[in-house]
This record gives C-alpha cells, sequence and structure tokens, in this order.
C-alpha cells in the first residue's frame, strides 16, 4: 500500500521554519517512540545543521521498553542527546532542563566570550504532525499555551512561549516531507495517525497493522479481542468484527467498522506497548 501525504500549508510552514530557524539556539526534536525512525523529518535534519539538537522519543508509554532503551543506544551512538518522554503525563520531564543545558553549553560559552549574560536558549520544537508538540509545550508550561488537536495538522502557524527566564520555545507547524521514498515509513505513520485518515484505506492499513502485531506481539490480540491469531489477517479482523459487534445487515462483517477499532486500539495503547520499528 503507497501512502503519501502533503498538503500545501506544508511547504508554506517549512518556509516559516527556514526563516526562523536563524534565530533558533536548539532544535528539540520530537519523535514518535513507536516509530523512531519513520517519524524523523529529513527535511528537519538538513534545516538544523550546526544547531545544537535535542530528541524526544514522545510517547513512551505506548511503546515497546525493551525497543525505546535500544533507540536511545542508537542515538547516543551517533552522538545525538535523545529521551524518552510521555508529554501528557510528564514523565522523563525532570531530565529535559539538564539535557538542554548539556547540549547548548557550546552557545553559552560563546555568549559569554561576547559578553552576552543570561540570554535565554532559544529553542525550536518541531516533529511531524500529530507527534504531541503542542502537548508537549503544554506540559512544559504546565498550563494551554499552545493548541492541541487530535487530528494531524492542528498547529498551522509559529508560537513563541516563554518557559522560564532561561528558556524560549518556539511551537511550529507539524510538517511531513513531499515524497516517502521507502513505503514503510508512510504505512508507519499511518499506523501512528501522522496521516489524515480520510486518504486511507483503513481495512487495508488496519489488516496490514494485525499482521505485524500477531508476528512480533503473539497474544496481543487474543489478551484484547479473544480472536484466534493463527488466522489471517483478513480471518482476525472478521473475528474482532464478530466479537466486537461490526455487523451489517444479514449478519456480514462490517470490516472498516473492525479496522477503525482496531487502529483506536493501537494508538491509544489499548492492545498493549508497541514499537513497529527497531534500530
Amino acid at each position: 500500500m503507497q501512502v503519501q501525504w502533503y498538503p500545501g500549508h506544508m511547504t508554506k510552514a517549512k518556509r516559516m521554519m527556514l526563516d526562523e530557524i536563524k534565530l533558533i539556539d536548539l532544535v528539540i526534536e520530537l519523535l514518535d517512540a513507536r516509530a523512531p525512525l519513520s517519524s524523523r523529518n529529513p527535511d528537519i535534519d538538513e534545516m538544523s545543521k550546526g544547531k545544537a539538537r535535542l530528541v524526544l522519543l514522545n510517547k513512551s508509554d505506548l511503546a515497546d521498553p525493551d525497543r525505546n532503551n535500544a533507540w536511545l543506544q542508537y542515538f547516543r551512538e551517533h552522538g545525538i542527546t535523545a529521551l524518552t518522554v510521555d508529554s501528557r503525563n510528564r514523565e522523563g520531564f525532570g531530565r529535559i532542563g539538564k539535557s538542554v543545558e548539556e547540549v547548548c553549553r557550546d552557545k553559552k560559552e560563546r555568549d559569554q566570550k561576547r559578553g552576552i549574560m543570561n540570554r535565554p536558549v532559544r529553542a525550536m520544537v518541531v516533529g511531524i504532525p500529530n507527534v504531541g508538540k503542542s502537548t508537549f509545550i503544554n506540559s512544559m508550561c504546565r498550563k494551554s499555551s499552545a493548541r492541541v488537536g487530535n487530528k494531524p495538522g492542528v498547529t498551522k502557524g509559529k508560537q513563541w512561549i516563554r518557559l522560564d527566564k532561561t528558556t524560549e520555545l518556539l511551537d511550529t507547524p507539524g510538517i511531513l516531507w513531499p515524497r516517502f521514498e521507502d513505503e514503510t515509513t508512510g504505512i508507519n505513520l499511518a499506523y501512528i495517525g501522522s496521516i489524515n485518515d480520510e486518504i486511507i484505506d483503513e481495512t487495508e492499513l488496519a489488516t496490514g497493522l494485525i499482521s505485524y502485531i500477531a508476528g512480533s506481539y503473539a497474544g496481543a490480540l487474543y489478551d484484547r479481542y479473544g480472536v484466534d491469531e493463527s488466522l489471517d489477517a483478513v480471518g482476525i479482523l472478521g473475528g474482532i468484527a464478530n466479537k466486537r459487534g461490526c455487523l451489517k445487515k444479514g449478519g456480514e462483517c462490517d470490516y472498516s467498522k473492525a479496522a477503525n477499532i482496531v487502529l483506536d486500539d493501537f494508538r491509544s495503547g489499548k492492545l498493549g506497548r508497541i514499537t513497529l520499528e527497531e534500530p
């Protein structure tokens, strides 16, 4: 299944970010811990060259803990400071301030040599749609300072937020890149809800997710739905439809309705802590 989504407002958002990056000391990149590689925008890598970087594996509470650790090790080996966080519950937030100090040490030393003292670190918060940037900023500020939505693309314009005397945050719209070269990337982004569901065949998407979960997290589907995991993906989806009463007139399975249940349950963590890719 080919998945591509790049609405027009993302081009405008990218131009805005390129203009603002000149004023930025630090780029805080939020990734989805369930798909750290797929949720990493290569355009952001290019834009952020020469800037201090901090990677946050957000929604880590929904991801496989062992793979969270493996991804942290992966980023360390590539010279990138990375932390796992859960923005909804502020898990991992206690380590962010120290990490910001560490990655911005060179910047502060340069300021001091120029006689500039106590200038706040200007940080741009970036990431793909629906990765949780606004929730992260709200949790950092402990109040609703940035708009939050459960649909990709809610934050359309820039927002500066004064966090404290030492840090200012710039919230930015979620942007993707014009074309996914790897088919798996687009599919993983669709699984985690970073692609508009309206352009996707949700039944096909759900059967792909079922195949992955049945193969990599045996028992998760049975525990949630009581279905026979030895069936193929379509058979499992049909079993879920029957178990959850997703039936049309005449008793025919409503695969589309069952597919929505599976996708929603995965995205909310009701199927357990599942990661879609390994480093």
